[in-house]
């Protein structure tokens, strides 16, 4: 059964992605539906924030019927860290539970550098990616002694995606699909 507050934030998207508008119009609407949906901490399904004690999970709340989007909870063990990935569309984060960190990266003519300072994330907090505002960059988790929950809502099926990782000394990059924690393979 979906939470009010997510059935409410998906309205919200479907609505901002209907109407005519370009990616900043689409940002602007969805981090302020981002905003609220992780201004409490009462409606996430403990389904959708269970640890994994090696890897950062990556739980689909949402996938729309059309494919416009998707709502994903990511759900950080103590000390986890994901390695330097790029989206290849527009994302907004909202931080539920916990802090996280995310250093951005751009790539120049000498290969892959750090692109600004290191950003932390609160509850509360809303922050965004894309091609067109910087779409590379390495999340962990804050806390090395407890859980840290991120919800996520991207401009595609994030899980069927094609994107890159890239490898922190050279800077190549590697195509990858990051799928679903809780949805098996054949049905991804």
């Amino acid at each position: 059964m979906m939470s009010t507050a997510l059935s409410h934030f998906i309205q919200q998207v479907d609505s901002a992605l209907q109407e005519p508008s370009n990616e900043p119009m689409v940002l602007a609407r969805v981090r302020a539906a981002m905003a609220s949906l992780v201004a409490q901490d009462n409606w996430l399904p403990d389904a959708f924030a269970q640890p994994h004690p090696e890897f950062y999970q990556q739980y689909l709340l949402h996938r729309d019927p059309a494919g416009r989007f998707s709502v994903v909870s990511f759900v950080w063990g103590p000390g986890q860290r994901t390695p330097i990935h790029d989206h290849m569309v527009w994302g907004v984060i909202g931080m539920l539970r916990g802090s996280e960190y995310s250093q951005s990266f751009r790539i120049g003519p000498d290969g892959l550098r750090a692109d600004g300072e290191r950003e932390q994330l609160h509850p509360g907090d809303v922050a965004a990616v894309s091609p067109s505002i910087g779409d590379i960059h390495q999340v962990s988790n804050a806390h090395d002694d407890r859980v840290s929950i991120s919800i996520h809502a991207y401009g595609t099926d994030i899980g069927q995606q094609k994107r890159h990782v890239f490898d922190p000394l050279t800077g190549v990059r590697k195509e990858f699909i990051s799928g679903y924690a809780n949805v098996c393979e054949a049905a991804q």
